[in-house]
């Protein structure tokens, strides 16, 4: 009925629906009709969808309400903005009290500079736990030792007699889990909770199960995984050792409305029955171990005997700090067949899925029972055919025999085809070995891998006329993501460790690329939770208590200031600047209180370079510099004039002493003029105005002496490209990048890597890994600098762009998209003799600067409005 109504009320309604013009990709949270908020005042976010030219918002207003059919009757009982002047498009929920456990409609409502008036589609959002005494269950496990290696099943059965009009389940767990109703499981999702700090903050879950609900007999079956929670594998970062550590433990809500509008709660307690299955161990390091034979069919369903099961234990919270889990879930993202199979003998294959990836496999498989099968997971292979994990093995500490790094094992049950997958564990590969101690006859189809990661929306591609630059940005993605598992890590099969540098080194070409601010909200929230209370961070977040070291310094922890800036610039969002504000605050005033002289050799410098050793000293104190550039910035928008005043004036007396000590005035020389000294202090503003050119001149003569290909390590990784093409050497830098020799991306790329690798040379002996992302910068490189496309510090969220695309030399075309947060921008460009045809579009309420290059005759600044524009540009090439 209410859709029939619906439709009634549009075709007599004087606002204007499904057409341009009209405010769409209603987001709370920057999630599109999430369940389980628990933020008091969620922020509300759209995209005005309008291509006409010079489009724009003149007002908004915003109707929220818990009745659908009130919005349609333009009453928002719960909250109504009135008609705000505002050309915003995100704000934050200001309205009445939000109650737990209700879903709330909103919609918005704007008026264009003609006066026409367009309204959204009705979106939607559900609150959960808003307070942690809204939780009914209680913390249970299956009382067995933290050492103990069977996974714990747990189960319970319930009746319903009514109609059900909606079902969620709230699920909060100390470990991995994998919840179940009446033998199905709930969800897609994988590896839930993210990894946190357990004992200072736990994520839940919440689920819509009401179509798994059913009349009469049901029954929950939760299986629970060690993950972080429960370390048992032994590694250098001291997991096991962790101050959370134990034996893995949930609560759980199951909470009914029935259509008389009375509610029940199935609840985690003492009613619960629990037993062990077919996991006989899982380890987020190593591997899963299961056992076909100890399957017990049904233990998820309804009417299951288990009178031999064990009562469940009481147990205390891991932390008390128990909030949503608001974020883009791990998922199985993209099935990858097995592309080629190598049959070594009768009970030894190795297959190849063509790439490198994170995530698991599948193997469908039919043998006698009790046949053991071993998959073991590589990037590379041995010349003899068979998987090498020599480069990858050496954090690893075999605890005993079937302590196997990347293995998983497998005992079959001899009752036809088993099919096997893990569910607490991923890897980084590209091979798999699979062994059986039985003769055991496979094909390739028996075999599937799937990319895991968080399944963040991809926002940004870029095409180009060189094939090689199109594989390395592919690499990137393929990098960025493996590295994606609720906070971005440095690899996905030897550590799978959240490094701060990796983390703020991928942060442009992350946010270029894919819509990953709720991952970041997440591991800055993980920040917050590790930062002392003097202000120093550890180098690995999260982290049982390992890299509160020497080396913990500012090329590495500057994530505190540089995630939370890059997410201000990118959607236009102040709020992890704010969460981040006073942690901010503490990590430099620390560093001010050590560092007398304005300067600081507090990091671990310039990891990895190709050969040149740079100053630590010298791109310590330009992070420095940065972090506290971004807190005077922060202070000045959150008005607080005196720490503005007080940072601004820091900030300049460390850009003085970097210069006074490090730069060579006369020559235009940092330090010993590397190619990382040259361009770290250039491309993060240090530099002088009057000696610009000169550094810059500098770098390119350096640059060119190396042949036209890096020296660098991370730091200057991040920098160079983005040095020589804002400072006039765009060619140059783009003659770097699509290097195809030794060393470059380009070489990986030759050499058959389809990610990015962790050492410049490929071919070396010693431990590195196929799948990194620390020299990832370049994925946004493509877009600054082919592309053209930068945010505005003073107009965030790309409300207005500064656009300034290069077109070099050695591309006949780019292509390059990016959905920003206010719309999509396309900044496309070919060659056509000596003409270059630009065509932009600009979205819909926003606005650009478009500075054409140099190469360009009558070169000048062009303001663009909203639409798209067509240029016909004359170069200057001969």
């Amino acid at each position: 009925m209410k859709k029939i109504l619906f439709l009634l009320f549009i075709t007599g309604c004087s606002y204007l629906y499904g057409q341009t013009g009209v405010p769409t990709l209603l987001k709370c949270e920057h999630l599109v009709t999430p369940l389980g908020i628990d933020n008091k005042h969620p922020r509300l976010s759209w995209v005005l969808e309008d291509t006409r030219q010079g489009a724009c918002q003149q007002t908004y207003r915003i109707m929220v309400d818990t009745d659908s059919l009130s919005l349609i009757n333009n009453n928002g009982r719960v909250w109504d903005t009135g008609e705000v002047t505002s050309d915003k498009m995100q704000t934050v929920y200001a309205g009445n009290e939000l109650k737990p456990f209700t879903k709330y409609y909103w919609c918005v409502r704007i008026c264009n500079k003609e006066g026409e008036r367009y309204q959204s589609a009705v979106s939607s959002f559900e609150t959960a736990m808003m307070n942690i005494s809204d939780w009914n269950g209680a913390w249970i496990s299956d009382g067995q030792s933290k050492e103990y290696h069977p996974a714990p099943y747990f189960r319970k059965e319930f009746s319903i007699g009514k109609k059900i009009k909606s079902a969620r389940a709230y699920i909060a767990v100390g470990g991995l889990y994998e919840l179940s109703l009446n033998g199905e499981k709930v969800g897609n999702h994988r590896l839930d909770p993210m990894f946190t700090r357990f004992d200072r903050r736990i994520l839940y879950v919440t689920y819509d199960v009401s179509d798994y609900i059913n009349q009469g007999d049901n029954a929950i079956g939760v299986v629970l995984g060690n993950g972080w929670y429960n370390h048992q594998a032994l590694g250098v970062w001291n997991f096991n050792n962790a101050p959370w550590r134990n034996r893995p433990t949930f609560c759980l809500d199951l909470r009914i409305t029935y259509d008389d509008n009375s509610t029940e709660i199935i609840s985690s307690n003492l009613t619960w029955k629990t037993s062990g299955g077919k996991i006989t161990r899982n380890n987020i390091y190593t591997g899963e171990n299961q056992d076909a034979n100890k399957a017990q069919l049904g233990w998820n369903s309804a009417n299951f005997d288990d009178s031999q099961w064990n009562n469940v234990n009481l147990c205390s919270a891991p932390s008390q700090n128990i909030v949503a889990q608001q974020l883009y879930p791990i998922r199985n993202v993209e099935t990858i067949p097995a592309q080629y199979m190598n049959k070594l003998n009768d009970s030894l294959y190795v297959f190849d899925l063509g790439r490198n990836i994170a995530g698991v496999t599948q193997l469908k498989i039919e043998g006698k029972a009790g046949t053991i099968v071993r998959l073991i997971h590589a990037e590379r292979l041995s010349p003899n055919g068979r998987v090498d994990l020599g480069r990858i093995s050496n954090f690893h500490r075999p605890t005993d025999e079937e302590d196997l790094f990347q293995t998983d094992t497998y005992i079959l049950s001899g009752k036809g085809k088993d099919t096997f997958m893990p569910k607490f564990n991923y890897k980084g590969f590209r091979y798999v070995e699979v062994s059986c101690s039985e003769p055991t006859e496979l094909k390739k189809e028996c075999l599937t891998g799937y990319f895991m990661h968080n399944d963040v929306p991809e926002v940004g591609n870029v095409t180009t006329s060189d094939p090689i630059i199109n594989k390395i940005w592919k690499a990137t993605n393929v990098s960025y993501l493996s590295n994606l598992f609720g906070y971005p890590t440095d690899c996905p099969q030897s550590e799978k460790n959240g490094w701060t540098g990796d983390g703020h080194l991928g942060i442009e070409a992350g946010l270029y690329n894919y819509d990953a601010l709720t991952i970041y909200e997440k591991w800055l929230a993980d920040h917050r939770d590790e930062q002392q209370p003097n202000g120093v961070l550890p180098d690995i977040i999260p982290t049982s208590g390992w890299g509160y070291g020497t080396e913990n310094g500012l090329d590495w922890t500057s994530t505190i200031a540089l995630i939370p800036w890059n997410v201000y610039l990118f959607y236009g969002d102040s709020k992890l600047l704010e969460d981040c504000y006073e942690n901010i605050k503490r990590y430099v005033d620390y560093v001010d209180r050590n560092s007398p002289q304005y300067l600081s050799d507090w990091g671990r410098g310039d990891w990895v370079p190709v050969k040149t050793l740079s100053s630590k000293e010298l791109t310590s104190s330009v992070y420095y510099y940065v972090d506290t550039n971004i807190l005077a910035y922060a202070a000045k928008l959150f008005g607080k004039q005196d720490d503005y005043e007080k940072y601004t004036t820091l900030a300049e007396n460390i850009k003085e002493a970097i210069n006074k000590k490090y730069l060579n005035r006369d020559t235009g020389i940092y330090a010993g003029g590397s190619q990382t000294e040259l361009s770290v202090p250039l491309m993060w503003g240090v530099v002088p105005e009057d000696m610009k050119a000169k550094v810059a001149a500098n770098l390119a003569n350096k640059v060119q002496k190396d042949g036209c290909h890096v020296d660098v390590g991370v730091l200057g990784c991040k920098a160079l490209l983005n040095a020589l093409s804002e400072n006039g050497y765009a060619d140059l830098a783009f003659q770097v990048a699509a290097q195809k020799d030794y060393p470059s991306w380009g070489w990986w790329i030759s050499n058959g890597a389809t990610a990015l690798i962790e050492d410049w040379d490929y071919q070396r002996a010693g431990e590195f890994s196929d799948n990194h992302m620390m020299f990832g910068e370049i994925g946004a490189w493509f877009y600054k600098a082919l592309g053209g496309i930068k945010p505005d510090s003073k107009h965030p969220g790309f409300r207005h762009i500064l656009l300034a695309p290069h077109f070099v030399k050695g591309l006949t075309y780019a292509n390059i998209s990016y959905q920003s947060p206010s719309g999509l921008i396309v900044s496309n460009w070919k060659r056509k003799g000596k003409k270059i045809i630009y065509e932009v579009t600009i979205p819909a309420n926003c606005t650009a600067t478009f500075t054409m290059p140099a190469n360009i005759k009558d070169s000048r600044t062009v303001a663009l409005e909203p639409g798209t524009h067509v240029f016909e540009l004359q170069t200057t090439a001969k």
